[in-house]
């Protein structure tokens, strides 16, 4: 790929990832020093296209990055949050935890509801006002080193490669935008980061990189069930006591309500498909009611980084540094990941210009690295380290009593009893043989409140062109038929929240793996020899969850051609 003729351009910093960490370290950058050159390189079709988030923001990054933002008519932050709820489920019931057994940091008065695909949107704009050069439709596919094995610049991907590989007639080859420092943020999972930790052994020193999966739709509910700035977290129902995860849901403005479900993916039971532990959790009493007379205008997913303060893995190498979730920066309790982002982009930026100040060039950003634990994102992130290790380790009810505990004496005392715990296996390896577990059930989905995936797909308005090289590699077919089809039943057709996967037959007809088939009760290790893996890549939605969960790890997600994927809006 690098052999190519490429046409290249020069700047001061090229950002990967126009998310909320690399418009605000665009924005600061040009703040710092208006004559630097600074371009953004986003693979969605446009500025918050490919954005997923739940979200609530905490306006502390942007109180700080934009200080008059609220006198400008067009900001997005148009419902602060009114009433803030928690929730323990149960099968058909729900009790609510009064407010005061919270730890402050679990409060949500002083943040706003927001769509974070608007306020990158929003933030875009003022990065361009700045002159901030932003490329929509450019996917970072490769990273450009010198001799001395420094990042000194990004190459976007081809164009018009058919599915063969060979150039096609339309074949545009990417550029290679160079840069005296690059800063990566492509968000949980990014493929240039995950390149970059690989080469540079950035996570060596650090824990296991902790994932979940958010699954969210938007919709318009009945105005008589709407509640601006509503905000409501549970946990309990539909998952069992062993695994992690939770839902949200946030009343915006207008009568929209956004809903979500969050899986830890250290799952163990291979038959457990997070996409209808959602449709489940929308059915339970509590919150069926909601969304009954609704119409549902959004679907999203997205992979989350969970590890937080002990598996963020060292931040800069050789020519730059990665920055928001490619660092790793969510605050899990409080499924908070935004403000962080930003704080971290800026940080990054101010570093940059120091450096740039100084005549240095293409190393390491040092000064980013060692200031990060000390400021606001090292003491927002410090304070719930061990609240995911406590909920793996024992489960929802003991784990998350044990959690707010500690969460309470690092308030209170600034200190924890556990110390600093670890997180033990990457979730890949939590994942157990299907004879170990028992299939469950799902109910069929109602088309009211409850869907299917390709539905779910369609909403998204995800798009592929066809003919082009799959962007979902499998390294070892043998491999994937022998281990995750026959061994742990096939789980990329349920941890898939868009339909991607699926195992046939040689008449293709959809098998489920494992020992047992759910619909007779037969042994079918006798399909094993015709099973196939299929890839639906035009249904991608981008969420990473495959390049996370695959047991074997045998599942590379690299960048489609540039802009495609889903076109989220109000997500």
């Amino acid at each position: 790929m690098t052999d190519i003729e490429r046409e290249s351009m020069e700047f001061d910093v090229v950002i990967v990832g126009a998310g909320p960490a690399g418009l605000a370290a665009a924005i600061r950058l040009k703040q710092l020093d208006p004559d630097l050159s600074v371009v953004v390189l986003e693979k969605g079709g446009e500025v918050g296209a490919h954005i997923v988030s739940g979200a609530v923001v905490d306006p502390i990054a942007v109180d700080r990055l934009l200080p008059g933002w609220r006198e400008e008519e067009d900001h997005p932050f148009k419902t602060p949050v009114t009433d803030d709820q928690f929730l323990f489920l149960g099968h058909s019931g729900a009790l609510r935890l009064p407010n005061f057994l919270m730890p402050p940091l679990m409060s949500n008065h002083g943040n706003f509801v927001v769509s974070l695909g608007n306020v990158c949107r929003w933030l875009a704009g003022h990065a361009e006002a700045l002159g901030v050069e932003i490329y929509p439709g450019f996917a970072g596919a490769e990273l450009v080193y010198n001799e001395e094995g420094a990042v000194t610049g990004v190459i976007t991907g081809d164009m018009g490669v058919e599915r063969s590989g060979e150039e096609g007639p339309s074949f545009t080859p990417g550029m290679a935008l160079m840069g005296k420092y690059v800063l990566v943020g492509e968000g949980a999972r990014g493929s240039l980061a995950k390149k970059l930790i690989a080469r540079y052994g950035l996570d060596k020193n650090c824990e296991p990189a902790k994932f979940g999966i958010g699954l969210k739709e938007v919709w318009q509910i009945d105005p008589t069930k709407h509640k601006a700035g509503l905000v409501q977290h549970s946990f309990g129902w539909p998952l069992d006591g062993r695994t992690g995860g939770g839902s949200f849901l946030y009343h915006l403005e207008g009568g929209l309500v956004s809903v979500g479900f969050v899986v830890h993916l250290n799952y163990k039971n291979p038959y457990l498909s997070p996409f209808e532990e959602f449709q489940r959790f929308k059915d339970h009493p509590a919150v069926r009611a909601v969304f009954e007379g609704g119409k549902r205008i959004s679907y999203g997913a997205r992979a989350i980084t969970e590890g937080g303060y002990q598996s963020v893995p060292r931040l800069v190498f050789p020519g730059g540094a990665l920055i928001g979730c490619s660092a790793g920066f969510v605050n899990v309790p409080r499924i908070k990941g935004s403000h962080n982002a930003m704080l971290s982009g800026m940080q990054a930026a101010e570093t940059v210009v120091a450096a740039l100040a100084q005549g240095r060039t293409n190393d390491e950003l040092t000064a980013y690295e060692e200031g990060w634990r000390q400021s606001d994102i090292g003491r927002d992130l410090e304070r719930v380290r061990n609240v995911k290790p406590l909920w793996s380790r024992f489960g929802t009810l003991l784990g998350i009593g044990l959690g707010g505990l500690d969460m309470w004496t690092n308030q209170l005392f600034g200190f924890s009893f556990f110390g600093t715990l670890g997180h033990g296996k990457p979730d890949y390896a939590a994942l157990e043989p299907a004879e170990k577990h028992k299939r469950i059930h799902y109910p069929k989905p109602d088309g009211k409140v409850t869907f299917d995936r390709l539905s779910s797909v369609f909403l998204s308005s995800t798009n592929h062109e066809e003919n082009q090289p799959v962007h979902l590699q499998v390294r070892d077919m043998e491999l994937q038929k022998r281990s995750e089809y026959e061994v742990f039943a096939g789980p990329s057709t349920r941890y898939c929240p868009a339909g991607v996967y699926e195992w046939v037959d040689k008449d293709g007809n959809g098998l489920t793996g494992g020992p047992l088939s759910p619909e007779k009760g037969a042994d079918v290790s006798h399909h094993a020899a015709d099973a196939r893996f299929v890839i639906n890549a035009q249904n991608c939605v981008h969420c990473k969850t495959c390049d996370i969960k695959d047991p074997n790890q045998n599942i590379n997600w690299v960048p489609p051609q540039g802009g495609e994927g889903p076109v989220y809006a109000n997500m």
